[in-house]
């Protein structure tokens, strides 16, 4: 299979999908290996109860309530 680089240097190759991402290799003078990389698998969401647990359970700064951090943000 051959193919050529357009004049934005790219190329085009049929096997490969939208979003796939390759390790270039050089191997030497004008030769290159495409190596395809897998991506990780997204991590779940979490709901929103647990978002609201997760919240709850470690708060930006334990000694603070929202009147206070009110008044310290705003401009009196």
């Amino acid at each position: 299979m051959t193919t050529t680089a357009d004049s934005k240097k790219r190329i085009v190759l049929p096997v490969a999908r939208p979003g796939d991402v390759f390790d270039i290799q050089r191997q030497g003078d004008g030769q290159f290996v495409l190596l395809r990389l897998t991506r990780p698998e997204p991590e779940a969401r979490l709901t929103r109860a647990q978002c609201l647990r997760a919240i709850d359970a470690a708060p930006l700064h334990p000694k603070m309530d929202w009147a206070t951090l009110r008044e310290l943000t705003r401009e009196s």
